[in-house]
This record gives structure tokens, sequence and C-alpha cells, in this order.
């Protein structure tokens, strides 16, 4: 069975964190998510390169991290929310509520770390799509930085939101034109 026949199979079973993907077989729930949206990344450049359009540019290396965070966040995610998680800014408000779920199962901080900062990263990339914005990074901090040059730190909002005091929606609705 190849890396994509057992993403397959995989995604048809529920997945409750990311632990449980970053623990799967080889990694490959997280692997083959990643592989997806590079895919179709890679489908899209070559559109636009046979329509005449100007390739996009490339990606900065500090998105690098952010965008396999993300990818293994959405990997990780319950059957139920998976499939609402299109990097739209209206996906963020599943989850704000898949992070509250969290809290109020009594999940504890450091056994939901990776996944918080997975979709942290995930509001990161939303913004990051639909604004024309760019990751940037420094002494292992990363943050989102948008054309008006103004800085967002998604992975501690995902955290800020976990505590009951932050919203990955509002965040993107306050840094995203018209996403309201």
């Amino acid at each position: 069975m190849d890396d994509r026949e057992h993403f397959a199979a995989e995604l048809g079973r529920s997945c409750t964190g990311l632990a449980s993907a970053a623990r799967s077989r080889d990694g490959t729930r997280a692997g083959l998510a990643q592989w997806s949206v590079t895919r179709k990344t890679t489908e899209q450049t070559e559109q636009a390169g046979q329509t005449g359009q100007p390739r996009p540019a490339a990606r900065p290396s500090a998105a690098a991290r952010p965008v396999r965070w993300a990818a293994e966040a959405v990997a990780a995610a319950p059957d139920t929310v998976r499939p609402h998680l299109d990097h739209s800014p209206q996906s963020l408000w599943r989850v704000d509520r898949w992070i509250a779920e969290l809290r109020r199962t009594g999940a504890a901080p450091a056994s939901v770390e990776d996944l918080l900062r997975g979709l942290g990263a995930y509001a990161g990339e939303v913004i990051v799509r639909r604004s024309g914005a760019e990751w940037w990074a420094s002494g292992g901090d990363h943050w989102v930085r948008t054309p008006d040059g103004r800085l967002w730190e998604p992975l501690d909002e995902a955290r800020r939101c976990f505590g009951g005091h932050g919203s990955l929606r509002l965040m993107c609705r306050d840094a995203v034109p018209g996403s309201r």
C-alpha cells in the first residue's frame, strides 16, 4: 500500500488530536496532508503558466514550518471539522469552537500545545492567503505581516483562545479587509 492509499484509508477514521496523527505509523497522514497542499499549489502554478498569467512568487522560507504545522492540524481534525477547513475566514469559526471544546473537556495545555500551534498556523495561512500577507520568523517565533505593515501573532492567539481570552476568527476579521 503506497502512502496515498494509506492516507485515504486513514481519512475514514476520526482523529482526536495532533498527537495521534503525529504518532501514526510513519506520520503518513500529516505528510500526505502537506503533500496535498503542495500538489494543489503546484497545479495552480502550472495552470497559471499555461494561461499566460504570471506565476506566483515563491513563498518565503519563513512560511515552511507554519505551512507544515497547519497541514498537520488539518490532518488531525475530527471528521466533523476537517471538511470545513477550506482556508476561508468562516472556517475559523469552527476552529474557535474546536479549541473551546478542547478547553471544556479539560485537556492539559501541554497535551494540546502542538495542536494549538498548528491551529494558529492555520489561521495565519488564512490571513496570508486572503490578504497577500507573508510569514515572518525570528528566533523561533512566527508572525504574519499584512501588506499594511501590521504584525499578527496567530500562534499566540490560538493559545489565548484555549485560555478563553482570544479568537482566531476575530483576529482574521481585523487583519483581512472585507472579511467581516
